[in-house]
């Protein structure tokens, strides 16, 4: 694939082409098998949910709604007035079910639990990647599988907020693949991912995918990067800025490769305006996608003045970056930013199986042959660099 044009067209092209959209949702699925959970199966589930991880409000209600149909049957008590929030969502949750028996919310109960611990394993299962992590990064892991590269945000306490300010240093060299080396040139999280991926699109990998650890994807900028002013003043400050996220944003212009983001939490700022530069976006259910510049006083980022009206429509992309409107993975599926939605609770699971089976493909067949000729691709390059140096206006 030759860089980011393709990409616009690629995700822009079949919603022009879709009479209707759907929205996908979280369904609560009724269990066809024939056998039923028994009491024993039941109290271990119940046993097994305690040492589970926080899965989050939504699943944490679903188990409520689900335990109370299962040992009470259909929900039989007085609503709860309207400012009683909390009792009021678990109510809503349980008389959701309606008249669901009881042997069948029991078993809902343990295939959700078991789902859970499945994807529990799964997600806890990092240690095998640490003899294949790449050496160097403070602020990312970074590894290589599978013809996979994976460059992982790992800052979890912060929210993978993306810093500007110096955690340690670092310089690329091109003789070593743009692996990190110490020196005197600093770095931070921002030049960290430029490194990693400069890195992916020089090595071996067939596709190369962008995370976040922990139950956020990106908050966006770190709040710490505006309290950095040099002696030289804001200005000065405001420039260099200015240049870094050229140079960020370039990164992704240029990619060569598939280029995929696993949105595993809600996402911020820049870390969402530059999805419109990816080939594919995956998002857990949980995920949330926020453009918050009116409030912050700023201009849209990360070419999406350009690339979200192409991909969502000027209406809808409006609302995001004039407006700074939250919307849900549900409602970025709809909008054409989110390729697919999948359940939280399996997110990482089915997403890297479906993962491992692209890097699998021939690299030459099938991958930036649909609607990307050259001469497309140097006008919407050429476009996208605009929209960026106008975005970077003062």
């Amino acid at each position: 694939m030759a860089g980011a044009a393709g990409r616009v067209v690629r995700r822009w092209y079949p919603n022009v082409l879709r009479s209707s959209l759907q929205v996908p949702a979280l369904q609560l699925h009724v269990s066809k098998t024939a056998m039923r959970a028994s009491q024993k199966d039941f109290e271990s589930a119940l046993s097994q949910v305690k040492l589970l991880k926080d899965p989050g409000n939504e699943v944490k209600l679903k188990l409520y709604a689900l335990y109370k149909q299962a040992t009470e049957g259909p929900c039989n008590t007085p609503k709860p007035g309207v400012f009683d929030l909390i009792n009021k969502a678990k109510w809503d949750a349980w008389n959701a079910l309606g008249s669901l028996p009881k042997e069948t919310a029991r078993q809902n109960y343990v295939d959700l639990v078991s789902g859970l611990s499945s994807s529990s394993d799964s997600s806890s299962q990092v240690k095998p990647e640490a003899d294949r992590k790449q050496p160097g990064y403070e602020t990312l892991v970074v590894t290589y599988e599978d013809s996979i590269t994976k460059i992982m945000m790992n800052r979890p306490a912060k929210k993978n907020a993306i810093t500007t300010q110096c955690l340690r240093v670092h310089k690329y060299q091109p003789s070593s693949s743009f692996s990190p080396t110490h020196s005197d040139v600093p770095s931070e999280m921002y030049n960290e991912i430029m490194l990693a991926v400069k890195a992916a699109s020089k090595d071996d990998s067939a596709i190369t995918v962008l995370t976040g650890n922990g139950d956020y994807y990106s908050s966006g900028n770190d709040l710490t990067n505006f309290t950095d002013i040099p002696p030289e003043g804001i200005e000065e400050k405001a420039k260099s800025s200015a240049i870094l996220l050229r140079d960020f944003v370039d990164c992704f212009i240029d990619f060569p490769k598939p280029l995929i983001a696993a949105v595993n939490g809600p996402a911020v700022g820049i870390s969402v305006t530059i999805l419109g530069l990816f080939d594919t976006v995956y998002a857990s259910s949980r995920a949330t996608f926020h453009t918050p510049f009116s409030h912050l006083g700023q201009s849209p980022e990360g070419c999406s003045s350009y690339t979200f009206p192409k991909i969502m429509g000027p209406a809808k992309a409006a609302e995001m970056l004039i407006f700074g409107k939250k919307i849900t993975a549900a409602e970025a599926c709809a909008q054409g930013l989110v390729t697919e939605v999948f359940p939280d609770s399996t997110f990482q699971k089915e997403v890297w199986t479906r993962l491992k089976a692209y890097s699998k493909l021939p690299p030459n067949e099938g991958r930036g042959a649909v609607l990307s000729g050259d001469d497309f691709e140097e006008d919407d390059r050429h476009y996208l660099l605009s929209t960026f140096i106008l975005e970077s206006r003062p």
